[in-house]
């Protein structure tokens, strides 16, 4: 299952910039710009065979429609973590990382990430390889790159395909996400390129058909993204009534030793214990919902999928299969739907803030323009849209991120 639509929109700028070593970035008569990209990728070595897949390439209007499909992301945290941490995929997860214990155990003396980071990132993605996609994508990435929507991530991964395809490390109909990752844990043809290790020993790495390239080269990206070893990602926590809610956020890390004299306890009622890390506590749902510290290696999760909703489902899912329980989703304050939450953007960008696109989704900027808003009119600041906030608004008649 594909869910990184809402990653690729939240660094993107929604027009053309043109890059140095490019020729037309998007846009424009579409024979004319591929020849602009075929000049492109053979500066960089690609021979008739990847150059012969560029051109027969074609525009896909249903890789359109996806990328601007975003429904999954206005479901609320503990929604889409209930949906995606199912019975099956915690099952199936322990199955395969006793399957392949070993080349589990490689990795993690290789690369020093663990078994059951890689084995979730594999379930979330395509249920353990069962579904990788079913879109051309060279096809795929020609439609992305030429749309002038959000062209700068796209047109990058363009010459790295042609690359592999050309080496016949993949053929040139490969099929995979419609935007543009291919394999069972939706790899993106730069690192499928820079990252690809080759766990069997075949001589190839094969992605698609080869679990152990599949694991070893999952954990190599993890790595390149800065993983640490041996450091935790998320912990469940309790958090109590009152406490600086100013002070929450996954990006402020404080000593576990602050949090525990703010009152933060493991979800027994047990005191923390300092473990000489500094973490940050993020509240998905307000701060009566569910309450987790997040350390440096969940960064990592943010690095793979930048939806913080997708990225700390990635991260529950492993702390589960390392043995962590079900999550207590406690009880929020109502949130704002799909309409209100749109109201709420239009408004809070009419005012000056930057909120990324006005879709509904609470993404990070619109978390962090929500959190000043808090800190304006004096409620607890943990970045959570309700009901309450949204009549303080209209109360007020004035939203001013310069107050």
């Amino acid at each position: 299952m594909r869910l990184r639509s809402k990653v690729l929109a939240a660094a993107l700028t929604l027009c053309a910039t043109a890059l140095p070593a490019m020729a037309q970035e998007c846009g424009g008569d579409f024979e004319s710009w591929k020849q602009g990209v075929a000049a492109e990728a053979r500066a960089a070595g690609v021979g008739a065979v990847g150059l012969d897949a560029l051109e027969a390439a074609t525009l896909d209007d249903k890789v359109l429609a996806r990328d601007r499909a975003q429904g999954v992301f206005t479901q609320t945290f503990v929604e889409f973590s209930n949906r995606m941490i199912s019975a099956y995929r915690l099952k199936q997860g322990a199955a395969n990382i006793k399957k392949y214990a070993d080349v589990f155990a490689r990795a993690d003396q290789q690369f020093g990430v663990q078994a059951p980071i890689i084995a979730a990132f594999w379930a979330l993605e395509t249920d353990f390889g069962a579904v990788q996609g079913d879109f051309h994508t060279l096809s795929a990435l020609v439609t992305l790159s030429h749309d002038c929507r959000r062209p700068q991530l796209f047109r990058q991964q363009l010459v790295p395909l042609l690359e592999l395809i050309d080496r016949g490390v993949l053929p040139a109909d490969v099929r995979g996400a419609w935007a543009g990752e291919i394999g069972q844990t939706q790899i993106l043809p730069s690192d499928y390129l820079a990252r690809g290790v080759d766990g069997d020993g075949d001589g190839k790495i094969d992605l698609r058909g080869s679990v152990p390239d599949v694991i070893m080269t999952t954990a190599n990206k993890v790595l390149s993204r800065g993983w640490k070893r041996d450091q935790p990602w998320i912990q469940e926590v309790r958090v109590p009534e009152d406490m600086p809610w100013d002070q929450t956020g996954r990006t402020n890390k404080l000593p576990l030793s602050q949090w525990a004299q703010w009152g933060v306890t493991y979800p027994s009622g047990a005191p923390l214990v300092d473990n000489g890390l500094k973490a940050g506590l993020a509240l998905p749902m307000g701060r009566k919902g569910p309450a987790f510290l997040t350390y440096d290696n969940f960064d990592v999760y943010l690095e793979w999928n930048q939806s913080f909703t997708y990225a700390l489902t990635a991260a529950n899912l492993a702390a589960r299969l390392a043995g962590a329980p079900p999550l207590d989703p406690r009880n929020p304050e109502t949130g704002l739907n799909n309409e209100q939450m749109k109201a709420l953007q239009t408004k809070l960008e009419a005012k000056g803030y930057d909120v990324g696109t006005v879709d509904g989704i609470l993404g990070a900027n619109t978390r962090e323009a929500i959190r000043k808003e808090q800190t304006r009119l004096g409620l607890p600041v943990d970045g959570w849209p309700t009901p309450e906030l949204l009549g303080k608004y209209r109360a007020v008649g004035q939203i001013s991120p310069k107050q």
